[in-house]
């Protein structure tokens, strides 16, 4: 059996990255969605260990001092990480999974594993789309909105470092796109080691 391969997804907030991603996992049975640690407080219906494991600032301090993280960062006043021991056990069973993490924290996995996973920016057409989604979602407030709008314009500064980058202008066509990204890196070479992983000689 193959390892799965890692997929990191970068977005501001509103650009549709998680309506898309759940849509792909949604279609392919061996795409799980990574779940990350938390320090900010669940939204709407969001379930403890479904979207994320929320947890408190002391905790997630420790975790960083027990090297638990494969990555973490700070956002928007709020920490977030991903746990190493998660992403490994999932990858050698074959599964692939898909990483929702900003810039900051896609950055230091792309010292670590450029030439193991796939990095993909997707972003809105325009602020002013980014900022109608934002207020038509309803769960944030008019100055964590601001917020987020300046911290959109310096995330999509990042776009060059990544592999691929898709426009969220309608999630029909976006789906298409991170469909076809998923598709073909599935069959790149390197994620072989011989010859023999693949055919029988």
């Amino acid at each position: 059996m193959s390892k799965g391969r890692l997929y990191i997804i970068s977005a501001p907030s509103g650009a549709g990255k998680s309506t898309l991603c759940s849509m792909l996992i949604n279609k392919y049975p061996a795409v799980r969605y990574s779940i990350s640690y938390t320090t900010r407080a669940p939204r709407g219906n969001e379930i403890n260990g479904k979207e994320y494991f929320f947890i408190d600032k002391d905790t997630f301090i420790k975790m960083i001092d027990n090297n638990d993280f494969l990555e973490w960062a700070e956002v928007h006043d709020n920490y977030y990480g991903t746990s190493k021991q998660q992403i490994n056990n999932a990858l050698n069973e074959g599964i692939d999974i898909f990483l929702d993490i900003d810039p900051q924290g896609a950055m230091q996995l792309k010292e670590k594993l450029d030439n193991i996973a796939t990095f993909i920016f997707i972003a809105a057409p325009s602020l002013a789309e980014l900022k109608s989604r934002l207020e038509n979602r309803g769960t944030d407030k008019a100055d964590n909105i601001a917020l987020r709008l300046e911290n959109a314009k310096k995330e999509v500064e990042y776009f060059k470092k990544y592999d691929y980058l898709i426009i969220n202008d309608a999630s029909n066509e976006a789906f298409k796109q991170l469909e076809r990204i998923y598709l073909a890196e599935k069959l790149r070479t390197n994620q072989y080691n011989n010859v023999n992983e693949f055919m029988s000689i």
